[in-house]
């Protein structure tokens, strides 16, 4: 292997979920290639979404808060490549970056987590006027879509953060990636799953991309083992979507594709920031390449700029 010899650096942010999620990475790396662990090196990095954490990611600048300095330290040679959730990618990479793998998926859905002793089967057992926390307009539009009650503040920080908060904020509930959850083997007893009917996932939501620099062969061959091309149709779709109606965290998007008997299907929503109004679009294409999958997503989120231009931000 060509890289044995020499260590691999992968940049993570700091928190434990991307910690965790850059050990899997760098765990199913060795198994591929039958690596030592001492090969691979993980290196934590602050990036401004970690640093900020007051206020929306909208009013933050959106989309790369998460990813300019590991995309930095790329394009410098000093990362061999990067570990992401790939909903926090711009639908865009970088000149000179490219996404070296795209890992099997995980549960894509939202789980609303109560705090300590309130109980909820259902997003109705929510009393009246509850209190909820999220950062994520996508989250919020649909929580007021369903329940135009409910009283929405700002919450961030790492998933121990914000469930060690939820007391501190007086809020009945917040709302956290199922995958996220899972990896950290956080999920608590009284969770509830949110079918996609009433919240539909953030566009590449469940799945973990691996970016690198567009011309290291050696890095591209030592990713290929990982990247599943299933969810790389899945997620490549929802991306489409999401880049042709904004994408920058600015307008609540929301986009889901899945694989049944070789067809993609994907479905897809753009939403007032309070939930009152939505357009929603649910379209199939026989499985085909990365650039049929982008194709259609690309042409439903022009279908539904379309149909509610005033929905869409700038």
């Amino acid at each position: 292997m060509v890289l044995a010899a020499q260590q691999i650096i992968i940049g993570t942010r700091a928190s434990p979920l991307a910690l965790r999620q850059s050990d899997m990475v760098a765990a199913q790396i060795c198994a591929a290639h039958g690596l030592d662990a001492a090969a691979v090196e993980l290196r934590k990095i602050s990036t401004k979404g970690d640093r900020a954490l007051d206020g929306k990611l909208s009013e933050l600048g959106g989309k790369g808060l998460f990813t300019q300095e590991l995309e930095a330290g790329l394009l410098d040679g000093s990362l061999s490549l990067a570990v992401h959730s790939l909903k926090d990618l711009p639908t865009q990479d970088p000149d000179g970056l490219v996404l070296g793998a795209i890992l099997p998926r995980a549960d894509a859905v939202d789980m609303l987590v109560p705090r300590d002793g309130v109980v909820v089967t259902d997003l109705s057992d929510l009393p009246e006027g509850a209190h909820i926390g999220t950062a994520s307009l996508r989250r919020q539009a649909q929580l007021w879509r369903a329940r135009p009650d409910l009283k929405v503040s700002v919450l961030r920080g790492n998933v121990g953060t914000r469930l060690a908060k939820l007391a501190e904020n007086n809020m009945h509930a917040t709302l956290l990636a199922a995958a996220g959850l899972a990896r950290l083997d956080m999920t608590p007893t009284g969770a509830l799953r949110l079918d996609t009917a009433t919240m539909l996932p953030a566009a590449g939501q469940g799945a973990l991309a691996v970016q690198c620099r567009a011309n290291d062969d050696a890095i591209l061959a030592l990713l290929a083992p990982l990247h599943c091309t299933d969810t790389a149709a899945c997620v490549t779709a929802e991306r489409a979507f999401l880049n042709a109606l904004d994408g920058s965290c600015r307008t609540p998007i929301a986009a889901f594709a899945e694989i049944k008997d070789d067809t993609l299907y994907m479905h897809g929503r753009l939403l007032a920031e309070d939930g009152s109004d939505m357009v929603e679009i649910q379209v199939s294409a026989a499985l085909g390449s990365a650039d049929e999958a982008a194709m259609m997503g690309r042409q439903a989120g022009e279908a539904l700029r379309r149909q509610a231009p005033h929905l869409v931000a700038g």
